[in-house]
């Protein structure tokens, strides 16, 4: 019922003013610093462990924004999964070569980072480009929310979803047939087919999949960044350059690499990453944990 209640409230919020919308999500995300207090410690020590040049205080100014963009982009949901095509377009401004898999002979990975916009990106390459767009997708607990959040990826069309814990061969499959793959790098899935490479300096397990199946696939691969705007200004998706010297034949040095291009991104607007995810939480052997019981 709680599920569906929140459903509801999306859906009737998304109709508003993005405007009007942004300061309901800021204000969602106060109201999260104050009342989710996991998450806001979560968020706190991977700050404080990522950016140790900063003090205290600025770690919980950082984290105090932070929570406020999260709430815009929980809010704004709603937007993503109910707004016609046609006001999607007119909110996001799309900058670089995001109809490459189009013409390209060879297949194309998106490669994009947990920042808070990455939903906005995954509907730019549907709406802007005519290719199809697959990508892999966690199952959620709750059998409502989980069917209502594949219903909005996929309700624009021209879209494929696998599930995290199924064989990847049907994705393969997808990869080879031209598909564009939408693969996002940096979240901790544990010790299976990872490496410990530096995050901010700590060991992070990071998953080698898009340095492995980009080799294995001959696949072009090419980073896309999300913002949210001030206030109503709407959306920016940024394609980036494609990277000519991505993969090696070093996974783990691939792997490396892209953590600090990630890093040098996270730089440049730091209140819109991910910071409430534990990503350290899998840690070497005989590491002690960096956080929280």
């Amino acid at each position: 019922m709680g599920a569906r209640i929140l459903l509801g409230l999306l859906w009737l919020l998304h109709c508003l003013p993005l405007g009007l919308q942004a300061a309901l999500g800021r204000g969602l995300g106060r109201l999260l610093y104050a009342l989710a207090g996991a998450r806001r410690r979560i968020a706190l020590r991977n700050i404080a462990l990522c950016l140790p040049e900063q003090t205290p205080a600025q770690h919980e100014a950082l984290a105090r924004e932070h929570f406020q963009w999260l709430g815009r982009s929980l809010l704004e949901r709603g937007l993503l999964w109910y707004a016609s095509p046609q006001r999607l377009r007119r909110l996001i401004h799309v900058e670089g070569d995001v109809q490459l898999a189009e013409r390209s002979e060879r297949p194309v990975m998106w490669l994009v980072p947990h920042f808070m916009a990455l939903d906005v990106a995954g509907v730019a390459v549907l709406l802007f480009q005519k290719r199809k767009g697959i990508s892999i997708y966690q199952a959620q607990s709750d059998p409502v929310m989980d069917a209502a959040i594949r219903r909005g990826r996929l309700r624009l069309g021209n879209a494929e979803i696998f599930p995290r814990d199924e064989s990847g061969k049907a994705l393969f499959r997808a990869i080879r047939r031209g598909d564009a793959f939408f693969n996002l790098p940096d979240m901790d899935f544990g010790e299976r087919d990872a490496a410990f490479v530096p995050f901010f300096g700590i060991p992070a397990a990071t998953l080698l999949a898009p340095s492995r199946l980009a080799a294995a696939l001959n696949m072009v691969v090419k980073p896309v960044l999300a913002d949210l705007l001030p206030g109503g200004q709407g959306y920016r998706v940024r394609v980036l350059e494609t990277w000519a010297d991505f993969p090696t034949d070093d996974p783990v040095a691939d792997t490396a690499a892209l953590n600090r291009w990630i890093e040098t991104e996270i730089a440049k607007r730091p209140a819109q990453y991910l910071w409430v995810h534990k990503r350290f939480k899998t840690r070497p052997a005989g590491a002690p944990s960096l956080y929280d019981a």
